[in-house]
Formats: C-alpha cells, structure tokens, sequence
C-alpha cells in the first residue's frame, strides 16, 4: 500500500472535514457509537483471535489487549460525552479593533491530520479517531500488531458508519503493517502532528527519524510519596489502587517513596491491604527507578518532603506523582515544586487520563513542558489562526501617519 498518497487524501479531506459544522461531525459521532453496538459480535470474535494468537504475551499486555463488552461501553459511553462537549473549532479566543474598520481575531482551527502509533490498546482506535472527528481532524492510526484484527474490526465499523453519516472518505485511514510506520513519519507535507505511545526507545526513534512535531510521552515513571503527616487509613488503599487498579497504565504508580519516621508501619501494613501480590522491592540501585507496568514497586526511604520532591525531579518522567499528606504546607510545597504534569494531593495517580479530567477521552498524554501537558483532549487538538477583515486599509497610511492605531478590546 501506497501510504504516502493515502497520508495525501487524508490531508485532502481534513480540510473538508475542519469545515463541517458541529452538528454534523456529532451526528457522526452518535452513527459511530450505535454501529459500534450493532456490530460488537464481530470486534469481539476478532479480538479473541487476538487473544487466542497472542495466548504467550505477559498478562499486563494481555490486559490492553482484551476489548469485551466493559470496554466497549466505557469507548460509546466516552463518545456520547464528546458529542455533549463544546465545539472546540471556531472559538473566538479574543476580538481587537485596530483601527475603525480593521478588526483583528485570534479564532481556534483543527490542526489538520494527527498521525497516532499506539500501542496493543484496542479502545485507544476508538477513543483516538473520535476525538480527532469532534476537533476536525483527520487521523491515520496505526495500532499494535497483537491487537491487528481487532483494530480493523473497529476501523471498519468507525469508517464505514461515519462516511454514510456525511464524513469525507479518508476522514481516517489504517495502517496495518509495521513497515508503514517508515513511511508515514517521513510525510510532513500530509501529517501535521505525530503523537506515538510506546516504549521510550520507539518514541526517541519517531523523534529521531521525522521533521513531523512529535507530542507525547515516553515512560510512565509515577511516584506516591506518603508524608510523616499522612492519614495511613486513606495511604494504603490509595497506594494499592495507585499501582494495582490497573497495572498496565502509564499513570500506573511504579516508586512508593516513603518517610522515615512512618515507613515501617506503611510497609507492615500494605501486605494485607489487597488480595493482589504486589511485590515491594527496596531501592538498591538507579536502575530500580523505572516503569514495571507490572505487579512491582520499588520502595525508597526519605528524610522528608524536600528529598522526595528532589527525588521525583531526578528520577520521575514528569508524567503524574502524587503526596499523601494531611499537613497542607508540605501538599502546597509539593504541588508547586514537583515538576510534572499532574501533580497530586491525597489522589491516586490512574486519575491522570482524560475521561476522567471530563475530556470526553484522550488522544495520549504529554510530558513535555509546552502545551498542551497532561492528557491530551480536544483542547489540545486545535490550534488558532488569525482572522483580519478591514476595508480597504493599507499599512502605507500607517507608515506615513495618515493614520494610526487605537487599539480597542471588542
């Protein structure tokens, strides 16, 4: 397959599809989300030919991969509250008058194609692709290889429902095969933005490989740091559902940071906390400070809020950390220092994801420090241009003081 002309269609029709109005991109939306239903039988018969052909794959990765009927109402449920979101496209964010007659507007446009790799993630196709037709984008997927005929199985129902509701053909395309990827990075005339979600090697090498702007985040390295001042009725469920609610996350919590003077009564207590065997492993070297998305947390000691803080900044991935604490100067000193994106206060970390920020769904998360940050919504999928209509006006009368500017806020 050709895919730097499809890239070129996409493009074609994320200008068409930028232009429609709200109404007619929900009504879309609504079509995606009754087809969805109407065809579950066949997406779910497809993933479990995913299931059956990836049987030897580690359990947390078997996790993403399931789609049953719990994910796919959470996926129509995350559409329907899209379609009842504010049109993201078209906001005026400020009117200027220049001059009599010469008004000035600074007014929100879709980006144009966003082209999103992800991972074995079978609802992120669905939560993705309608989150690109709310903000008048044009998408092209590509998803991982375990989950390949689960992915087409939704694809086809989100492209075929979606074109018989008004979307232009090419509104989002597939792609099926690794070697695409290849291509793909390589077509900034025709993809606007790259968003990957993997492994930090797979990110750096997008990054590496394309002039297309990549958004997003490679390792989910969360901490729960418990302060001396913590309720540990609220720390242990919260420190449970931080790392076990679901493992697989990337706001899973992967480092337990805890204070001297209370650490050992944490550490008693945690092992009967869950039915779940989580295993603790003490901090021994640099290399304990990373992502398990798994049943693991390295434990680490602290003289105090300062070396956690320090700490996170060192070692976290500026994804999500959070502090269980009830003295309010050491949450406020945290909050303010912890450089992150979502920084937290006596909250599990798996509350970092855009459904439940009130987004509708997510297109991924970002760690950098430009916007957008944290998960990713429709907010995060347009940009702004601006708009001037004048009468006839010339910058040569400026120029020679024929005229001037009086600038007024409209």
């Amino acid at each position: 397959m050709n895919y730097r002309e499809t890239a070129k269609k996409v493009k074609e029709a994320s200008i068409i599809l930028g232009a429609l109005p709200e109404a007619d991109r929900n009504r879309a939306l609504q079509a995606i989300g009754r087809a969805l239903m109407e065809h579950k039988e066949e997406i779910f018969a497809a993933n479990r030919q995913d299931l059956e052909k990836g049987a030897d794959l580690p359990a947390p990765i078997l996790g993403r991969l399931k789609f049953d009927d719990h994910k796919l109402q959470d996926v129509v449920a995350g559409i329907e509250g899209l379609v009842g979101l504010e049109d993201p496209v078209a906001r005026v964010l400020f009117e200027r008058e220049l001059d009599e007659g010469l008004v000035l507007s600074k007014v929100t446009c879709p980006i144009g194609v966003i082209g999103v790799i992800f991972e074995s993630r079978p609802d992120a196709l669905v939560q993705i692709s309608s989150l690109c037709i709310k903000s008048g984008n044009g998408s092209i997927l590509k998803g991982g290889s375990e989950a390949l005929r689960t992915n087409k199985a939704l694809f086809d129902v989100i492209y075929q429902a979606g074109t018989a509701a008004g979307l232009p053909e090419y509104f989002t395309a597939l792609i099926e095969d690794r070697a695409g990827i290849s291509e793909i990075i390589k077509c900034s005339e025709s993809i606007d933005l790259l968003i990957p979600r993997g492994s930090n090697a797979f990110v750096k090498f997008i990054m590496d490989n394309s002039d297309i702007p990549v958004m997003g985040h490679a390792d989910g390295i969360c901490h729960v740091y418990v302060d001396k001042d913590a309720d540990l009725d609220k720390a242990i469920p919260l420190i449970i559902d931080a790392k076990t609610q679901y493992v697989a996350a990337c706001n899973a919590a992967e480092t337990l940071l805890l204070h001297k003077d209370i650490a050992e009564e944490v550490m008693k207590r945690l092992p009967g906390a869950s039915e779940t065997a989580v295993e603790y492993i003490p901090a021994a070297s640099e290399e304990d400070f990373r992502e398990y998305l798994d049943y693991k947390m390295t434990v680490k000691v602290v003289e105090d809020v300062r070396e956690a803080i320090a700490h996170i900044n060192h070692y976290g991935s500026h994804h999500t950390d959070s502090i269980v604490t009830e003295n309010a100067a050491a949450a406020d000193l945290f909050q303010n220092l912890v450089d992150s994106a979502g920084v937290y206060w006596n909250a599990s970390t798996r509350f970092a994801d855009g459904f439940r920020y009130g987004f509708g769904a997510e297109v991924g998360i970002s760690t950098g420090k430009m916007p957008p940050r944290g998960p990713v919504g429709l907010d995060g999928l347009v940009t702004y241009k601006y708009k001037l209509k004048g009468n006839g006006h010339i910058v040569g009368d400026y120029a020679s003081g024929k005229r001037s500017f009086h600038f007024r806020e409209l």
